[in-house]
């Protein structure tokens, strides 16, 4: 099972979500959970009143509204009654025990999937902390309810079958609903999977799912608005279909709370950053590329490199797409040494040139020169170790190559390693 947590400050739109689900044919109204009336009796108006009437007891709180989805593996036959029984179970465990909620079976995508909608605020006004609910509370109840009711463990579950697929292009010329719904799925997806800083970056993963959001030109009103479309994209990266305004999602991904993940995403990222960066090193390390060559060779690796290209075809800059630890970074991101031109400087130069590198030698002894200090040319070092490869087992190469030739990078030291040199103090004559 996998769960998907949504919160936000607009009840109507979530339970407006769900209810044109159900007038499409995409979806069943299951259960109405802590409500005095008959579930089947209940009409829009009844929903909406019990949920906002609670929201309404603390209006201190603007986010008080969670959407959640529940996900269960494709082949898994659930009934209405265990969907519900789940369902109850999975909010007590995650500490929404007696408060109001609507049940939603959706039948709009490949896998069967309930959606929940309820309020964050108790009977006593008082609000239900929602900081790292997913990560926590909800991961917990996850895993208890499949070994309670016998569910497909997510970790063991067929990854392709949740693996997010490029929207479908054949459904854009049918109208805005259709162009919604394919935008909608690539963006549930991305969001909920990637870290990533800046609209460059979101754009960049987008675009490998067919998929774009832009802000408008500079000087138009959505602009200066602070406003976001999203828009589907054909084979040729062109812009087709009707432009759909973030704001009519029910999850509201909208240029200011995307500005809050990404604030949010950079620490996260952080820590994979080395990773990367040497990734890139090792693969320019051996061999002569050319961008195209680099591109493929990252690619078997598991890094999307994604060129971005001026109208008169001209590099201008390149964004990472790491698959295996789903961050993404711009060049600039990662350091001077991996923006577009330091690539595509150093795809030009021979792998002669790269050992030829300056780099920071803490044994080195002090240079007469001050600004020398702590630096070494390894001409000398290269021409030996070339010697020392010539004469190992081919299948050793690589290994000496790798271990003794120094990184590339425009740093000498680690920013984490580098410590800042105290300020003395001006003595006092008395």
């Amino acid at each position: 099972m996998v769960a998907v947590i949504h919160a936000s400050g607009s009840l109507r739109s979530a339970l407006n979500y769900n209810e044109r689900k159900v007038r499409e044919g995409a979806a069943d109204f299951l259960d109405a959970g802590y409500y005095l009336q008959n579930p089947q009796k209940l009409n829009f108006q009844n929903k909406l009143s019990r949920l906002a009437s609670r929201n309404a007891l603390n209006p201190r709180v603007k986010v008080n509204t969670l959407h959640i989805s529940l996900n269960f593996a494709p082949d898994e036959k659930l009934s209405s009654q265990q969907l519900k029984a789940i369902a109850g179970s999975y909010l007590a465990k995650i500490g929404f025990e007696k408060q109001p909620y609507l049940l939603y079976e959706h039948r709009d995508s490949g896998h069967p999937h309930v959606h929940l909608i309820t309020s964050s605020i108790r009977a006593d006004g008082s609000a239900i902390r929602l900081h790292n609910l997913g990560k926590n509370q909800s991961e917990k109840a996850r895993k208890e309810l499949e070994s309670e009711f016998g569910l497909v463990r997510a970790q063991d579950q067929n990854q392709g079958a949740y693996q997010l697929k490029p929207a479908n292009l054949t459904v854009a010329e049918y109208g805005k609903s259709q162009t919604k719904k394919a935008i909608r799925d690539v963006l549930q997806g991305v969001l909920h999977q990637y870290k990533f800083c800046s609209l460059p970056e979101l754009n960049a993963v987008l675009s490998q799912y067919n998929v774009t959001a832009e802000r408008g030109t500079e000087g138009s009103r959505i602009y200066k608005k602070q406003g976001l479309v999203y828009r589907l994209l054909d084979r040729d990266g062109q812009k087709i279909g009707v432009p759909v305004k973030a704001s009519d999602f029910h999850f509201k991904p909208t240029l200011k709370s995307l500005n809050g993940r990404f604030a949010a995403n950079e620490p996260e990222r952080l820590k994979y950053r080395p990773r990367l960066k040497n990734l890139i090193d090792l693969t320019l390390l051996n061999r002569r590329h050319s961008l195209e060559s680099l591109s493929e060779s990252l690619k078997k690796q598991g890094v999307q490199m994604l060129v971005r290209r001026s109208e008169q075809g001209l590099v201008y800059g390149l964004t990472y797409v790491d698959l295996r630890t789903q961050c993404v970074f711009n060049g600039s991101a990662l350091g001077k040494a991996y923006s577009a031109k330091a690539i595509l400087e150093r795809c030009t130069d021979s792998p002669s040139k790269t050992r030829n590198t300056k780099v920071f030698d803490p044994d080195l002894q002090q240079s007469s020169h001050p600004k020398a200090a702590g630096q070494r040319n390894f001409t000398t070092g290269s021409k030996d170790l070339e010697r020392v490869l010539s004469q190992s087992h081919q299948g050793q190469d690589k290994l000496l190559y790798d271990l003794f030739s120094p990184e590339f990078g425009s740093e000498n030291v680690p920013w984490q390693l580098a410590k800042t040199r105290r300020k003395k103090r001006k003595k006092v004559n008395r």
